[in-house]
């Protein structure tokens, strides 16, 4: 059946039709025969979740105002629209141009969190493509990935031709000029175009390393193969001025969970949360010029009709003229009746003052990440917050006059005892009761999240253990009777499907069938409704692995990690010494305000630190 045809016939019958039309304000619908190099970047998970993703919004408009190259959009389509298209036998589409993502020349899917790798292999199976790079032969288009998964994306790496670490602004470019000069050349021999694109600083091309294992089941070695670089190096953007993008981002015609304008003021983050992936990946701080971002944000609005613009990066407070940039836009922006936001906030009393200084259309949420709830696991972690901190920050938002304020925390933190767990309510209880300079705040609601750790790679928590499945439900039970009260409300993040992501975050390609196999039954992982464990411990049973190897064994100091061959500009003997500061409870400081802290990123002439109205160091 033909795809319009298909579309005429079946959208009245499937839920939110708006997520498959493709006719959004300022859709770029360019000629797909025109194009030299046709992509298609995909966000695997439904559409309202993928238009909300910066990423994908700043390669489609750099790869669209090329003259020679045209970009289309696609998403997973939700499980009703996913039977219409197998029953009828109609491949998944682009959006805009509805081609079949099998005519692309590239597929580029973006790996955001672990729980959307079932949804990759079914994004593949309803396009039509072979699962298996190696299977995949002369008319195939090239699957290429990205974001933070391709930091270790082994447990999906067979089904990439290649994958980009690191940031994609520059080598978007000299990527689709390498397939440009292949096509040109008559697209034949794949093989040899792959050696050539791992050429390309920040290419990983899987094929062309091939792991080994111990008869214990741990990695020996990861070897090169035909002279490929070991290590692979990330790519980064040194001048994050000379990327003002997008700045005509697609309007979404369905609703998005995050419904409004985002404005990347800085990337990259030196606080040193020894938990945190971005904030190592993402090294060094690189800031954008204030004026820069005056006018963008101004033409931001003018392009979408946004009622909101969120300031957003790892930390937005900490922004080197966030005093006059939150001063400047908020008044720009109030004469357009457009509110000005902060994805989320430090936990002190500066934050909660920066706040009220951007209130000035609408009362925006409140949210702080205090993470622990003891001084002994926020030394732990690296994070400076005291329960005087958050106090004080509470104090100052209720008298501002916010009743509302969300709480972030986080359970199963190595060497985590249950009095740790619950000193989490403890502090709760002791906002509710003191949160009014000393008094009880009346009318205050908290909204407490609770979150489970999972170790990542490239971090100092890589070595760590991630905690069984009883311990957390038990943490779980601690919380719920220790924050029955009043005026505070408790949820926690599904444990299975932490201890899924615990399993694919640090996996190896072993898990390939597994994947697979989990896929053929059900996909769309982090949706609740969706999500079975059941089908995922059949999979893992079938493929001969066992979860608990994965998760909850402590690494040794000199065991070989399945991205061993990826470096992503931190170095390991840095993440080993942080995590033995982490278990002997010491800080390491931001090395924006002090000394340098010798984690090896600035070890290149493109990674610097660069703040605004401080020179580079």
């Amino acid at each position: 059946m033909e795809i319009e045809k298909f579309l005429w016939d079946e959208l009245a019958g499937v839920n939110r039709p708006g997520r498959y039309l493709g006719v959004e304000v300022n859709a770029f619908r360019k000629s797909f025969a025109d194009a030299e190099v046709r992509w298609v970047l995909v966000y695997p998970d439904v559409y309202e979740i993928g238009m909300s993703h910066q990423g994908l919004l700043i390669l489609y408009e750099e790869i669209n105002e090329r003259d020679d190259s045209m970009a289309d959009r696609a998403y997973l389509p939700w499980p009703d629209m996913q039977e219409s298209l197998a029953r009828h036998r109609v491949p998944l589409f682009g959006l805009e141009s509805r081609r079949p993502l099998n005519d692309f020349d590239v597929v580029g899917i973006t790996l955001q969190h672990e729980l959307s790798y079932a949804n990759v292999v079914r994004l593949l199976e309803l396009s039509g493509i072979p699962l298996r790079a190696v299977e995949r032969g002369p008319g195939c288009p090239l699957v290429v990935g990205g974001g933070p998964g391709a930091f270790n994306p082994e447990p999906l790496s067979d089904a990439f031709d290649f994958l980009v670490l690191g940031e994609g602004e520059e080598v978007i470019h000299e990527i689709t000029e390498a397939v440009k000069a292949w096509k040109e050349s008559g697209g034949e021999n794949r093989e040899e175009f792959l050696k050539k694109c791992a050429s390309i600083e920040g290419i990983y091309v899987p094929s062309l390393y091939r792991p080994h294992y111990r008869p214990d089941g741990t990695l020996d070695a990861v070897e090169p193969l035909d002279g490929a670089a070991f290590p692979v190096k990330r790519r980064l953007v040194a001048d994050l001025d000379a990327f003002r993008y997008p700045r005509r981002p697609v309007v979404p015609l369905v609703e998005s969970v995050h419904d409004r304008c985002s404005l990347e003021i800085f990337r990259g983050c030196t606080r040193g949360c020894r938990f945190c992936q971005a904030g190592m990946i993402y090294r060094p701080v690189r800031e954008r010029s204030e004026g820069l971002l005056l006018d963008w944000a101004g033409e931001l609005i003018r392009n979408t009709g946004c009622d909101e613009i969120s300031l957003s990066s790892l930390n937005s407070a900490d922004y080197t003229r966030i005093r006059s940039l939150a001063d400047r836009m908020s008044r720009e922006m109030e004469a357009r009746h457009v509110a000005v936001s902060l994805p989320s906030l430090r936990t002190d009393t500066f934050s909660v003052q920066l706040a009220s200084q951007l209130r000035r259309v609408k009362r925006t949420g409140l949210t702080f990440a205090p993470e622990a709830g003891s001084a002994r696991m926020c030394a732990a972690i690296n994070k400076g917050v005291s329960e005087e901190d958050l106090l004080k920050a509470i104090s100052a938002a209720f008298s501002g006059g916010w009743r509302k304020i969300k709480l972030y925390f986080m359970i199963g933190l190595p060497e985590e005892s249950e009095e740790d767990v619950e000193a989490i309510s403890l502090m709760v209880r002791r906002i509710m009761r003191e949160g009014d300079e000393g008094r009880r705040p009346k009318g205050l609601r908290l909204s407490v999240s609770i979150s489970t750790f999972v170790p990542k790679p490239h971090t100092p928590f890589q070595w760590a253990r991630q905690m069984s499945l009883p311990e957390i439900a038990r943490r779980h039970f601690i919380l719920k009777e220790g924050l029955r009260m009043r005026g505070v409300s408790l949820r926690w993040h599904n444990r299975e499907m932490s201890y899924l992501e615990g399993v694919l975050a640090r996996g190896d390609r072993r898990l390939f069938p597994a994947i697979l196999a989990a896929s053929r039954e059900g996909c769309l992982d982090s949706w609740s409704e969706f999500f079975s464990w059941e089908r995922w411990l059949r999979a893992f049973g079938g493929a001969g692995l066992d979860p608990v190897w994965y998760v909850e064994r402590e690494r040794r100091e000199d065991e070989t990690f399945p991205w061993e061959h990826l470096h992503a500009g931190v170095e390991r003997s840095f993440l080993w010494e942080e995590y033995g500061k982490a278990l002997r409870g010491e800080a390491t400081p931001d090395c924006r305000f002090g000394e340098c802290v010798s984690c090896g990123v600035c070890s290149t002439e493109t990674a610097r630190t660069c703040l605004v109205g401080r020179s580079s160091e």
